[in-house]
């Protein structure tokens, strides 16, 4: 079956859901328990996350005290291997078999590690040279491998714990509830919190600030993991995976030629990549932007949380967007809206804080667009299952995770770089034309990669009434390969 290479022009030939007397559809038992049990996960991502993204190249520059190259190769090392580390996880995690399912042990097991890592990272080391280089950059790549069995685990759950996309779209949604909820929670507390934790009479946080709050957070993080796993039953593992045999359980390198003939997963992992490029990168240079172009190092928390806000404003619209415009019509418009968001912010910035504030807002709606991606990996296992008879829920979602992370390390590596380029100075009043520079580098270098982050959508065929045809092919058992 894995000689078996079909084009997708001659897939889309084929015909789709034409069996006399399909089967009744079962009912998806998605219902508030699990979705609150499921939007938990997002939670205890969201709080590993949040330390990582909004504040470690902060740290390493301004209170670890590492040079803009050693942070650029720190990142860059660190989550080129994420990613490559992401589909081997994926993989794994398809292989496994206990009697708690394929992917629930992992959010029992790994998130203590994960709590482990996450101090050790935010921890200043009385070290000096390339030695404080090497112990950074290690404590970092553990706490990257231990977030990618956590968060491997969680995206592939989903899959299992429902089989209709409107269900998958429903848990999607929740999880984008849990990540704004915690994260309006994160940028209320995290600033003041991290001042309160410093020393007294600090302006900003210190290194006794940072550490402390990583422990106070890696501690309570473990929480929402367990409660995820135990509420979040995969019923649906068995069910999927009959009559499959061993044929799924393929090795790594396997597992990755099998599912880059998805090439509607790889057009989703394609925008994704762009599209983190855009909103992640600025999100990890936004502290910069808010502290020298805005002026105070507090008005990080009201950034954050207004765009925090504006996402779980956006979260609960999902639904709603999604079937009135379908996944992917939604997505287009929720990226054009937030990439003139980007514009109107390099434009304006003088426009004073009340209006960046409202357009910060809007952008945050806009990124509740995350959600949809993950309801199109749902779509494209089904095409995959449909097309080349295999279900690989954990290597899907690892592709996904893929893509996030290796933009991740482009932003990392080349966000710091672009800093240093326009002339940034650490701790000092920077000049007009290196706020400018901020701002450019913020604003209009998002907005551009924004627009080209919606070239793959175009590209992207999988329509609501395909995605039910083929449900219904593969509840009767039949193909693309044998129709």
């Amino acid at each position: 079956m894995s000689d078996i290479v079909l084009n997708p022009s001659d897939v889309d030939a084929m015909p789709i859901g034409k069996i006399e007397n399909p089967p009744r559809r079962r009912k998806m038992e998605t219902g508030p328990k699990v979705a609150v049990g499921y939007a938990f996960g997002e939670i205890g991502c969201q709080m590993s996350w949040y330390m990582v993204n909004n504040f470690l190249t902060l740290f390493y520059r301004d209170i670890v005290g590492l040079a803009a190259t050693a942070i650029s190769l720190i990142m860059l090392i660190a989550r080129v291997w994420d990613a490559i580390n992401d589909p081997m996880m994926g993989s794994i995690a398809d292989r496994t078999n206990t009697r708690w399912g394929r992917f629930r042990p992992y959010l029992y097991f790994a998130p203590p590690f994960l709590a482990i890592f996450n101090i050790l990272t935010f921890t200043v080391w009385p070290l000096e040279g390339a030695t404080k280089i090497i112990v950074c950059l290690l404590c970092y790549l553990g706490t990257g491998m231990a977030y990618t069995a956590c968060s491997i685990a969680y995206q592939a759950l989903q899959n299992v714990i429902a089989i209709d996309s409107r269900s998958r779209m429903f848990l999607a949604t929740s999880r984008n509830v849990g990540a704004s909820v915690i994260g309006i929670g994160l940028s209320v507390v995290a600033t003041p919190l991290l001042l309160k934790l410093s020393h007294p009479g600090v302006e900003a946080a210190d290194a006794q600030g940072y550490f402390r709050f990583a422990v106070l957070i890696s501690v309570v993080m473990i929480i929402p993991f367990w409660l995820c796993a135990i509420i979040c039953k995969e019923k649906y593992t068995n069910v999927l995976h009959a009559n499959k045999g061993n044929k799924e359980k393929l090795g790594f390198v396997t597992s990755m030629k099998e599912i880059v003939k998805n090439d509607q997963l790889l057009m989703v992992v394609l925008a994704t990549i762009l599209g983190t490029i855009c909103v992640a990168g600025r999100m990890g240079l936004l502290s910069f932007y808010i502290i020298y172009v805005v002026g105070d190092f507090r008005h990080i928390a009201t950034f954050f949380t207004v765009m925090t806000v504006g996402q779980l404003v956006g979260s609960f619209l999902l639904p709603w967007g999604t079937e009135k415009f379908t996944k992917k019509g939604y997505l287009i418009i929720l990226q054009m809206l937030m990439n003139i968001g980007f514009l109107a912010m390099f434009l304006l910035p003088n426009a004073g804080i009340p209006a960046l504030l409202a357009i910060s807002a809007v952008c945050g709606l806009c990124n509740s667009a995350q959600g949809i991606s993950y309801g199109l990996v749902g779509d494209s296992l089904e095409y995959g299952d449909w097309k080349l008879g295999r279900r690989q829920e954990g290597v899907a979602a690892s592709m996904l995770s893929f893509g996030v992370k290796i933009a991740t390390a482009l932003c990392g590596s080349v966000g710091i770089l672009l800093l240093d380029a326009v002339g940034y100075v650490p701790n000092a009043i920077q000049t007009a034309a290196v706020k400018q520079g901020i701002n450019a580098v913020v604003n209009l270098l998002p907005f551009v990669l924004g627009l080209i982050s919606l070239i793959p959508m175009f590209f992207y065929k999988l329509t609501p009434n395909k995605v039910e045809e083929i449900r219904t092919d593969l509840e009767n058992g039949r193909h693309a390969y044998n129709a």
